[in-house]
Order: C-alpha cells, then structure tokens, then sequence
C-alpha cells in the first residue's frame, strides 16, 4: 500500500464482527486463567498484555500504523515527544556516553541533551550540521553513542542532510537518529535515507488537532547492535532484571525496541494514555490530505512576506532561493511543512509588536496544527537558552515561528496585510 492508504488501514486490521474502528482499550490490566501464564509474560517468554504501562493494545494499532509509515519494523509510543527523544537516546546510552546532535534542534531537546541527560553522565556536542563531513568527523570519540538530528529543525526550518550524517554515523558504527515531527512520513521517510531510528513528537501534524500529547520511536532494524556490541551492553549483555535476557540475540531485529518498552518504560512509565492514543489514530487517518494543504498555505504565505517591505528576511525551504531548497528537493520533492520563520524589520521589539496586532493567527506555544498559529522563540520555546545558545541554535532575536494552518490562505493573508499596517 502507498503511505495515503496506510494512513486508513494499517496497524489495525478487524476481524469479522469486529469494531471497525480501533476501540480504546481504557483498561490498567488484564485477566490470566493462570500465574503460570502471567508469568510468562513477565519473563518475556510470551507476548500478550498485562499492564497498560507497559503496554496497550489501543497504543500498540497505532504504532504499528506509524512503523509501517516511517518503513520502519516496530515502534512504541510515549507520552511526549520529549519522552521519546529521551527514551530513544537514553535506550543505547549510559553514564559516560557522548552524543552528537544539530545545535538546531527544538531548544526542549536541546536542554534535554545538554542539561538533563549531562547531570546522568551522558555528554552532547552539538554541532553546525552542515558542516562538510570531514569537519563533522572531527566531533566524534571513542565513546559516542548516537548521532541525532531533524529531518527539518524547530524553529528554523533547516533541512538535515540526512544522508551525510548517516554516512558519518555508520562509518563511526553508531546509529542515526531523526527527529522527524515536521516533515512527518509523508514528506520524508529518513530511513529510506539511512536513519536507524526515527521519533516525533505526535503532538503536533500527525495529531493535527492539539487534542493529546504524544511521542513516538520507530525503529528501523536495520542497525547491527551485535557488530558493535562493546558500545551498546545494554542491549548485548544480559539483562539481569529479566533473567539475563540479551535483547539482541533473543528478539533479533525487534531487540531495540523490546528493551525500551520491557526496561525503560517499565521503570520509567512515560506511556500514552490509550485515550490519547485514539486520537492520534483518528489524525493519522487524514494526515495525507493535511500535508497537502499545509504545504501550500505555508508556501503561499512564504512568497507574499518575502515581497513585504516590511519583512527582513524569510526562511522556507521550498522557496527556491532558500539555502536549504536542494535538499528539499532530495528529501522532500512534495513539500517540507507548514511551519515558516521570518524576521521583521526593526528588530526583537517590532516582531512582537506585529505578533500582538494578529487577530486570526494566535500566539500560542503550540505549533503544526490545523490552526494557524506563531510565537516568538527567544522569548518562549527558547528562553532558557543565553544568547550564545540562541546564536549557535540560529534562532535570531527578531525570528518569529509561523505555524500556518488549514484556513483560506486568503483569509490568513489579510490578517498579516492588517497586523502589517499596524506597525
């Protein structure tokens, strides 16, 4: 099947009499004839479900939908984006590991890696992605664990070259990690390009609605953790909390993925509600047609601020003077996302002076939904960041992130002529 039908029809299949849409498993357990039974579900020597933390039958549709999706061979789904970029990392990480990581991720990932997972032991450069590769080579040590990037960055709209960091990663036996939310697997399959593993946050276009929180892992099964076993223990050494499993050579191609969900959510518990879960289904369902129109407001509106006066400068990867418009075009011929950046003229203080005159865009956190909505990164998503942290993630003072949504791109257009007036 193509993605659009996959949408519709993967990860759950009913059977005759069945419900045919995927019902909400809103259960904490489930009932054994016998412990003998149970018990084997607990050695991980059977599958089946027992307790909704681990996993859910409603969660379990729904990631399958998106592996298939991203081509991937399994996937697992948590309660944040946030929550899967950390599982994701921290699944082939320990204290005393080293990541390298675009220093133009979402400044949340950002204070992920360089704050939160640096008080574990857990070290991260981030660095200029597009560096040329022997630059970038120059960053990696003996104990780097994973390479992590987004197929397209949060709030600059550059374009990973996801090629080149996979080159870079295998050549350095680690695996690639991409986050990739915006571009979603409609515009772009990173593992088609060399990704191992891939997240989102499902929060935002696959969601689409801001109706339920939600992240998500897919892995790809196409790294060799067993080839470079001294790097990753955790999934090549038994695990004396399940009985000395050694989750690579027990599930093969599914190791990666069945230690995140048996071990770290397990001990961790960041899982989706099923109730989340339902809606993220019922998302993905229209998430092709969405894309689509997403992809042409966005670019409508990024060629009518680029002829503003008004307007400093505009960042859109499908602009076709954009620099980043030739990987665009290799990684995503049918269009990026919606989201754009842009600057006005007179700095920081006339950004947001332009910000507060919208009247149908609002400013909210929230970004790629069907609702147009902005904020202005120095001040919300990036605020924790000091002003050498903004200039390395190339957020500019005056960088307004534009989320434009599904409304007449007409309609949008007079709300940006009037707030221009304004200022």
């Amino acid at each position: 099947m193509k993605n659009e039908t996959k949408c519709l029809h993967s990860g759950y299949s009913p059977k005759n009499g069945e419900p045919r849409q995927l019902p909400i498993y809103q259960s904490t357990t489930w009932k054994y004839a016998t412990s003998d039974e149970m018990g084997k579900l607990f050695d991980l020597e059977a599958s089946g479900y027992f307790y909704t933390r681990l996993q859910n039958p409603t969660n379990d549709c729904v990631a399958a939908k998106i592996a298939e999706l991203e081509g991937g061979v399994a996937g697992m789904l948590t309660s944040s984006g946030q929550a899967a970029n950390f599982f994701a990392l921290f699944n082939i990480c320990e204290t005393g590991s080293h990541i390298i990581a675009s220093s133009a991720i979402y400044g949340g990932t950002y204070n992920l890696l360089g704050t939160t997972m640096k008080k574990m032991g857990i070290d991260c450069t981030f660095v200029d992605q597009d560096l040329p590769e022997e630059e970038l080579a120059k960053f990696f040590k003996p104990n780097t664990r994973a390479v992590f990037g987004e197929t397209i960055t949060n709030p600059t709209v550059s374009v990973l070259d996801i090629e080149k960091f996979a080159r870079l990663a295998h050549s350095h036996g680690v695996p690639l990690i991409v986050d990739n939310t915006f571009a979603t697997p409609i515009n772009c399959q990173p593992i088609k390009w060399g990704a191992d593993i891939v997240t989102h946050s499902t929060t935002k276009y696959m969601d689409g609605h801001a109706t339920g929180v939600g992240g998500a892992i897919i892995d790809s099964g196409n790294f060799d953790w067993m080839a470079n076993a001294d790097k990753y223990p955790g999934l090549t050494t038994p695990d004396e909390s399940y009985h000395g499993i050694v989750y690579a050579e027990k599930f093969g191609k599914l190791g990666y993925i069945t230690k995140a969900t048996s071990q770290l959510m397990r001990d961790l518990g960041s899982i989706q509600s099923p109730q989340n879960a339902f809606y993220l289904s019922n998302g993905l369902e229209s998430l092709h047609i969405r894309m689509e129109r997403h992809c042409f407001n966005a670019l409508t509106i990024a060629k009518f601020l680029s002829e503003n006066e008004k307007v400093a400068w505009v960042d859109y990867p499908d602009l076709e003077d954009n620099k980043y418009n030739a990987l665009a075009k290799k990684y995503l011929p049918n269009g990026s996302c919606g989201v754009l950046a842009f600057g006005i003229k007179g700095g920081r203080d006339k950004s947001i002076e332009f910000m507060d005159s919208l009247k149908l865009c609002i400013i909210a956190t929230h970004v790629a939904d069907a609702k147009t909505c902005l904020l202005h990164p120095a001040s919300h998503t990036h605020r924790q960041m000091t002003e050498e942290q903004l200039i390395e993630a190339g957020v500019a003072p005056d960088l307004i992130r534009l989320s434009v949504g599904l409304e007449n791109v007409d309609d949008l257009i007079d709300d940006l002529k009037q707030a221009f007036e304004k200022i």
